[in-house]
């Protein structure tokens, strides 16, 4: 676009000296750039670097142990209620404390921005070694040991936003461009399979209160349920002292030369990138495309037992079921990410395709629980089969989205991009759960609410014109 339509610092070359341009050279959009015949300079080639896969196992590690710490006690919700006396409401508020961590989530984005990858990641493993120390402390008086819960799962709530926020940005930094979306997708993911792997391992381990647990129904006392409950805790506090060592020991900021030459490039301002972010009318439709429907599966993934309570469904099916969602998005969401770095300009399609999946998954599954109506089969294959299919066409779509929104924006730095869309996210999936306390007796609406968001996702993604501004850069400079 012309100078007079941009600042000052819009203007400013993106590269540095011997990286793109001859000084001077206005970046004008992709199109205006190819047929202007843009002057390039021969980069430096970028390079990579075998210890970048060390800092994404862990990054990665941290965003599992953060997952696994937030969802601790919905799967045991009930053997919870016994040892520590939690009502409704203090079960609904320790998974509150996820979305509630992501109010202060841009004060992470830019201290991402100021100051790098090392000192953000530190900063978070430190406030989870914080928080899940806070839930071991010994204390007899279960009315402060609850409010100490309560304390440690604010303070790994608030880890969330770089463990969620940060994956494009570690990919950019330390990953070539054919690697990018698969880097994004194993670091955005993990967190998911923590979160996950809490459905597997709180009911193995914790007897529930009715002697229903497969392994120790003979011994469910609320003295033992406790006993098992802290074992969980201090083994989950263990995990995450260790990582936080580890990142301590080695986690550089950034590798001694850029992999590639948008991770090179200059960066607009924090002030300059939401202006840019909140002016931007296609960021918006996708930053919408994305959040709805994800907000809406995270709330309804937390009360997956309860929801499918009125068909029968026991709380350890339940919790099968959504491992397996959250397992299979994360196995397919790598496998696109991986596919879409092979096949480059293809994200949309991609995003098109999964949603086209997640709408008739989860209509049929709306369907099947108006058994009354409908007449459709429940049984435990069906249920399984579309709760299953509707959590991998969602989970998976995540990576997709990160990347197309850098993509996007580019050159609004990753962390911030990715800030504001899972701030959305998070405020989607806070307002259902808020909602849910006063309206937990009644859930047929809920199941409505996914085909809804998801139908509505795909028309804006069908809408959505897609753009590659930072992969034309690598391309065309690097050529």
């Amino acid at each position: 676009m012309g100078s007079g339509w941009s600042s000052e610092e819009e203007r400013q070359p993106l590269l540095g000296p011997g990286l793109g341009p001859a000084p001077g050279t206005v970046w004008r959009s992709r199109e205006a750039a190819a047929a202007a015949a843009l002057p390039v300079a021969a980069p430096s080639p970028g390079r990579v670097y075998g210890r970048r896969w060390l800092v994404l196992l862990l990054f990665s590690l941290l965003g599992f142990a953060q997952g696994l710490v937030w969802n601790t006690w919905g799967p045991i919700q009930n053997s919870a209620r016994q040892a520590y006396g939690f009502s409704s409401w203090d079960i609904a508020l320790l998974v509150l404390w996820g979305p509630i961590g992501f109010l202060p989530c841009f004060a992470f984005m830019w201290l991402l921005d100021k100051r790098g990858l090392r000192i953000t990641v530190l900063l978070t493993s430190f406030l989870m070694v914080l928080g899940t120390g806070l839930r071991c402390i010994p204390i007899s008086d279960l009315a402060l040991k609850r409010r100490l819960i309560h304390g440690g799962q604010l303070l790994n709530g608030l880890a969330g936003p770089t463990v969620m926020n940060a994956a494009p940005f570690l990919s950019t930094t330390w990953f070539s461009a054919d690697e990018r979306a698969t880097a994004t997708a194993i670091a955005s993911m993990l967190s998911y399979l923590g979160g996950a792997c809490a459905f597997l391992a709180g009911p193995l381990l914790v007897p529930a209160p009715n002697g229903t647990s497969p392994f120790l129904a003979s011994e469910n006392s609320p003295a033992h349920i406790q006993d098992r409950i802290e074992t969980v805790l201090y083994a989950e506090f263990g995990v995450v002292c260790l990582l936080f060592s580890a990142t301590l020991v080695y986690f550089p900021p950034r590798p001694p030369l850029p992999p590639s030459v948008a991770a090179a490039s200059q960066r607009l301002s924090y002030r300059r990138s939401f202006c840019r972010l909140l002016s931007n009318l296609r960021f918006l439709m996708i930053a919408l495309a994305y959040a709805i429907p994800l907000g809406v599966f995270a709330g309804w993934s937390g009360v997956l037992d309860l929801i499918l309570t009125p068909v029968n469904v026991s709380q350890v099916d339940a919790g099968w079921i959504g491992f397996w969602s959250i397992v299979g998005g994360c196995v397919v969401g790598i496998a696109m990410a991986r596919f879409a770095d092979f096949i480059r300009g293809m994200l949309k399609l991609i995003l098109l395709l999964l949603f086209s999946g997640a709408t008739l998954s989860s209509t049929w599954f709306t369907l099947m629980c108006l058994t009354n109506v409908t007449h459709l089969p429940l049984t435990t294959v069906t249920l399984y089969a579309s709760c299953i299919l509707l959590g991998v066409f969602l989970n998976s779509t995540i990576p997709i989205f990160f990347e197309l929104f850098v993509e996007t924006v580019y050159p609004v730095p990753e962390g911030i991009t990715c800030g504001v869309v899972t701030f959305l996210s998070n405020m989607f999936m806070g307002v259902l759960l808020f909602f849910l306390t006063f309206y937990h007796k009644e859930l047929s609406w809920f199941n409505w609410c996914l085909p809804g968001s998801c139908l509505l996702s795909l028309l804006l993604i069908l809408c959505f014109r897609e753009s590659y501004d930072r992969l034309y850069l690598d391309v065309v400079v690097s050529v």
